[in-house]
C-alpha cells in the first residue's frame, strides 16, 4: 500500500510537469519583417522615458529583464477606468511576490494626473510603488505608445471624461514583446490573462 501510494505521488508530479511543459508558447503579437540574412524581426515596444508616482524617471532600464502588465487611465474617468484598476489589483494580488514581474499605468490625462496625485491615488490602493509604477510624462508621447502597446489612448472632447482609451490590459516579455491582452472590464477573460501571464513567467525561470 505504502508503495503504491508513493508511486502514485510520483507519477501525479510528473504528470503535472508535462502539463505545465506542454502549454504552447504565447504568441508574439504585431507586425513582423524579415531581415537581410532571413532572421524574422517582432515588433517591440520602443524605448520611452516617463515619471512615475514617486518622482522617479521610468524607462525601459526599469524592465531589464522582467516582464510588464501595462494599462491607460486617468484617475477622473467616469467609466471603465474603476474596473480596470480593480482587475489590475487582481493581477498585483496575485503576483505581487514574483519579482520578475511588474505593473506600469500610463495616466492620459497628464494636465491633471500630477506626480502628486498619482501618489496619492497609488497610496490609496495601497500597493508597492516599486512593483506597480503609476506614470505621467509628455502627451503626446504617452499616446504615441499606447499604439505600440496595440492600445488606445487620446483626447476626445465627446468621450466620457474628455478621453478615448482602451481598458486592455497588455502582457510585455523581456525583450519588449507584445505577448498576451485581455479586457481589463471583464473578470473571467483577466482570469485567463493571469494564466497566460504565469505561462510566460514559467518561459522565463
Amino acid at each position: 500500500m505504502k508503495y503504491s501510494i508513493i508511486s502514485f505521488l510520483i507519477i501525479s508530479l510528473l504528470s503535472t510537469s508535462c502539463v505545465q511543459e506542454n502549454h504552447a508558447p504565447l504568441p508574439i503579437i504585431g507586425h513582423r519583417d524579415i531581415s537581410p540574412t532571413g532572421d524574422t524581426i517582432y515588433h517591440q515596444v520602443p524605448d520611452f522615458q516617463f515619471i512615475n508616482q514617486d518622482n522617479e524617471p521610468v524607462t525601459n532600464a526599469t524592465f531589464a529583464n522582467k516582464a510588464y502588465v501595462v494599462d491607460f487611465f486617468f484617475i477622473s474617468c467616469p467609466t471603465i477606468c474603476p474596473k480596470v484598476k480593480k482587475q489590475m489589483l487582481r493581477v498585483y494580488d496575485r503576483f505581487e511576490s514574483e519579482d520578475q514581474l511588474l505593473l506600469l499605468s500610463h495616466s492620459i490625462d497628464t494636465k491633471y494626473d500630477t506626480v502628486e496625485r498619482l501618489k496619492k491615488y497609488s497610496s490609496n490602493m495601497e500597493v508597492k510603488t516599486k512593483k506597480w509604477h503609476f506614470v505621467t510624462g509628455d502627451k503626446d508621447e504617452i499616446y504615441d505608445i499606447a499604439d505600440d502597446y496595440f492600445s488606445v489612448a487620446k483626447e476626445d472632447p465627446t468621450a466620457p471624461g474628455g478621453f478615448d482609451h482602451s481598458g486592455r490590459l497588455i502582457l510585455v516579455d523581456k525583450n519588449r514583446h507584445v505577448r498576451a491582452f485581455c479586457n481589463g472590464t471583464d473578470q473571467e477573460d483577466v482570469t485567463e490573462f493571469m494564466e497566460e501571464i504565469s505561462i510566460l513567467l514559467a518561459e522565463m525561470k
